[in-house]
């Protein structure tokens, strides 16, 4: 089944694979079918490790598996409480998946009764990496340094998912932005990540437009990506000076190619430290349909 996420309307926001009862497939099968798909990430969904849980979730890029990502979780989450529900089960309001990056916490989001959307916290608190050098950072984007914030230096940041975290000072910068594959393979991976997530503030600091590129990964952009928003949300509020506070947020991704996404978020901030980044939004089925593997 395939869902684009982060958004109300098909053809927007970003497409995900779902591959439901996939105990039967191996490793490699799952690698073949996701870069058959060649969408950013595709799921395979098990059965769980532990009862009290939905399911354990496999993440597939082109390329590789991965410990997490968000529109997946979400789009899975999706799926799976629809699908469940359509053989019988009782409505769900939360729901708990398997990734490799540990336990994720699902909220779902209804109207009208139907779902139509979920909200995940993140399975890990924010992990700071390496910085890197502004002409760097900006050499991958194709941008001059000068189009670049030097009051928050390039950083990588995970809350599951590593990613070069770049601050643009303006739309128009990030607009302009283009992926450069030979910078991202002299600067990415020496600093543990291959992808690059870059954001410009809007009309308030709660506000963000983002891109998202990852040619190593043969993403060459994506359009809504849960994970960097996530971590770069977690950062942000970690800036900020209260010792307490609770913060929405609001990420606009994929307008420049076409596929315009919302990801909304929160961070919750106890005592100086964010103890908790939420991210979710809507998702929409776009096709069903069986695999033949021989």
């Amino acid at each position: 089944m395939t869902v684009d996420v982060f958004t109300a309307k098909a053809f927007g926001g970003n497409p995900l694979a779902v591959v439901l009862d996939a105990a039967g497939l191996c490793t490699s099968q799952m690698q073949s079918i996701a870069t058959e798909f060649n969408y950013s990430e595709t799921t395979f969904v098990l059965p769980p490790r532990a009862a009290a849980h939905a399911a354990q979730v496999r993440i597939f890029t082109p390329r590789t598996e991965i410990a997490f990502a968000g529109h997946p979780t979400v789009g899975t989450a999706v799926v799976l409480a629809r699908e469940l529900e359509a053989r019988g089960v009782s409505p769900l309001a939360d729901l708990v998946l398997e990734e490799g990056a540990g336990l994720v916490p699902v909220r779902l989001m209804r109207a009208g009764g139907a779902v139509i959307g979920a909200e995940f916290r993140a399975p890990r608190t924010l992990e700071m990496g390496p910085r890197v050098a502004l002409e760097d950072a900006a050499a991958c984007l194709s941008l001059p340094a000068a189009d670049l914030c030097r009051d928050l230096p390039p950083q990588v940041l995970s809350v599951g998912l590593p990613f070069l975290v770049v601050s643009l000072a303006s739309r128009e910068a990030l607009r302009r932005a283009r992926p450069s594959l030979a910078a991202h393979e002299r600067v990415l991976p020496p600093a543990g990540t291959d992808s690059v997530f870059a954001y410009a503030r809007g009309d308030t600091a709660e506000n963000l437009h983002a891109r998202m590129f990852a040619p190593l990964d043969s993403i060459a952009e994506d359009p809504a990506t849960g994970s960097a928003s996530a971590a770069t949300l977690a950062f942000l509020a970690a800036q900020r000076p209260g010792r307490d506070a609770e913060t929405t947020w609001r990420v606009t991704q994929g307008v420049d190619m076409g596929r315009p996404s919302l990801i909304l978020g929160r961070t919750t901030k106890r005592k100086g430290v964010v103890a908790a980044v939420y991210v979710g939004g809507q998702a929409v089925n776009v096709m069903r349909g069986s695999l033949d593997i021989d």
